[in-house]
């Protein structure tokens, strides 16, 4: 049986660091790359993503179409409390400002059933889009919802906020961009 020398483990232990490094680093990688799947995405300062999603009647809405105007663009689910006591708050802001600004809400995942119960639950007349597959929550790096988007009217994305908002605190987003 050999026995090993100091020398012979501190070389094991080194090697075993470097192992564990360069997996770390590995797995790093593949994450980072992983997230991105060669799709763009849209942040703050950058030009929107345009996308078509079918909205609550079954017609094909593109972002792109309401170029020229100051567009909101908010994520949302039924399921979600704070989406649905910012909705009459959203409905609101469209109803005293929706001939300057266009409100898009774009429902995650959900079937067009539940949300044609909740726009008639909550009387709401605002245009509720659907990103069945997740795509356009990714393109725009949505992580929970409610959050929102403000894009100005060259396609810019100006703002985004995370959590419910306001008719006022939404106001005071957009008119920066008027």
């Amino acid at each position: 049986m050999q026995r090993w020398g100091r020398e012979e483990y501190l070389m094991d232990k080194r090697a075993i660091r470097m192992l564990v490094l360069l997996m770390a680093i590995g797995a790093f990688l593949y994450f980072a790359l992983s997230m991105n799947k060669g799709e763009t995405s849209t942040g703050v300062g950058e030009k929107m993503v345009d996308f078509n999603l079918e909205d609550i009647n079954g017609k094909n809405v593109r972002l792109s179409d309401f170029k020229g105007k100051i567009v909101v663009l908010n994520f949302f689910a039924t399921w979600c409390g704070p989406c649905v006591d910012e909705a009459p708050e959203l409905e609101a802001f469209e109803q005293e400002y929706g001939k300057d600004t266009k409100l898009l809400i774009i429902d995650l995942g959900e079937t067009r059933d539940r949300v044609k119960k909740f726009v008639k639950e909550h009387n709401t007349t605002s245009a509720y889009l659907f990103d069945y597959n997740m795509e356009v929550k990714e393109q725009y790096r949505v992580t929970g919802q409610p959050e929102t988007f403000v894009i100005d009217q060259k396609g810019i994305v100006r703002e985004h906020y995370s959590g419910p908002l306001t008719k006022e605190d939404l106001y005071s987003m957009v008119k920066k961009y008027e």
